[in-house]
């Protein structure tokens, strides 16, 4: 007997980098290829410890269900971290998430209708083509350049082709690295604000900033943009805790989607998050672990240069986790892999991260995830691979 699914079914497709995963069990390959924060820098110790004095204080409350919005003291919190970064937030525009890819996924419920066309950077966030799949709408890609987007033509496609939503990374964007200056920041809020299109703004690494200057996120320069944060990359993403800061008529529309989804966020997983933060030095730990992944993604770009042809582009990111590497023309990034496993080396082909199908010359390397040494060894491994396949093709 055949079962009918849902139509919006057969257009999402399973996690590429999932499937590919499951290939780099084996214990021999070193792997770029998950998105994955370094386990050095989970605070175990804190972590049990807050989650004892929550439940020695407050065992039977935080064992009850809890409101949507989440842990009052929590939101607090996160307001007066953005405060910090010269972002105004009220804790009511705060709500706390199952990992900031719920946020994704409430922003496409409350947002998309089927057919409505949704502006994503190319390349983008691959999960969010997931997420936002499943609300068929029609994706249209704006270029990166080195700063950020290419803003005449995202201008073309705002004036054009009646977009609903803007989706980007500004920060340390996943997949490239890539950052958006500050003039970049300006010049797509004041376009968002132009045409009136919604704006989901993820920045689930802005804090891990290693190199260069902060700067604020794009939502300070307007009012009705979604932002979406994580604890996940500074604390601990088995957490799945992350936030969602949106203006309150956006936030009611909100607050009903995720009661019809899972009423409300891990309560007891918000108290004891909150616990740790407010009983730990936080900012020292997030140092701690800026050095560590300085280090590791220097370690990669020195492998870099020293083993890949020098055809091969790459990014030198500021902050976050991922490195991006362009090869020749003509060289397929999934050619590339089945050689790269035969050199027990992995990484994510570029393609999955494309809503229009193109990129298949590049690469994601993830470099937080494995000491010096394996870095060292992977990536010249890796050039070994792109040497081979290059001279295959010649």
């Amino acid at each position: 007997m055949s079962i009918a699914f849902a139509d919006r079914m057969s257009n999402v497709h399973k996690s590429f980098i999932r499937e590919i995963l499951k290939v780099t069990q084996d214990p021999s390959i070193i792997s770029f290829a998950g998105g994955l924060p370094n386990p050095a820098s989970f605070p175990v110790r804190e972590i049990s410890e807050a989650a004892t004095a929550v439940l020695n204080e407050s065992g039977e409350s935080v064992l009850q269900y809890s409101t949507t919005e989440g842990y009052g003291p929590l939101r607090e919190y996160v307001a007066e971290r953005y405060a910090r970064r010269g972002l105004k937030v009220d804790p009511d525009e705060v709500m706390i998430t199952s990992g900031s890819q719920q946020g994704i996924d409430l922003a496409g419920k409350v947002f998309i209708d089927k057919g409505d066309k949704v502006l994503v950077e190319r390349p983008t966030y691959l999960a969010t083509l997931q997420a936002f799949g499943l609300y068929q709408p029609e994706f249209r890609s704006i270029s990166l350049r080195d700063d950020g987007p290419d803003t005449a033509e995202m201008a073309e496609e705002l004036a054009t082709k009646k977009i609903k939503l803007f989706y980007a990374v500004p920060n340390f964007q996943n997949p490239t690295g890539i950052t958006y200056s500050q003039r970049k920041r300006e010049d797509v809020a004041a376009l968002l604000n132009e045409h009136g299109t919604a704006f989901v703004e993820d920045d689930p690494y802005g804090e891990i900033r290693y190199m260069g200057d902060d700067m604020p996120p794009v939502k300070k320069y307007m009012e009705n943009g979604v932002l979406l944060g994580s604890f996940s990359k500074i604390v601990s993403p088995g957490m799945r805790l992350g936030w969602l800061v949106a203006p309150k008529e956006v936030m009611e529309n909100i607050v009903i989607a995720k009661q019809a989804t899972d009423l409300h966020t891990n309560f007891f997983t918000q108290r004891v998050v909150y616990q740790y933060l407010i009983t730990n030095d936080v900012d020292s730990h997030i140092m701690k672990i800026r050095a560590m992944y300085r280090k590791q993604r220097d370690t990669m770009v020195r492998a870099i240069e020293k083993h890949f042809p020098e055809e091969v582009r790459y990014t030198r990111p500021e902050g976050g986790m991922f490195l991006w590497a362009t090869l020749p023309e003509g060289i397929s990034s999934l050619e590339l892999f089945d050689i790269a496993i035969k050199e027990k080396v992995a990484f994510v082909p570029g393609q999955a991260f494309f809503a229009d199908g193109s990129g298949q010359n590049t690469l994601r390397l993830n470099y937080t995830n494995s000491g010096e040494e394996a870095i060292e060894t992977g990536i010249a491994r890796l050039g070994n691979a792109i040497h081979r396949l290059m001279e295959q093709k010649k």
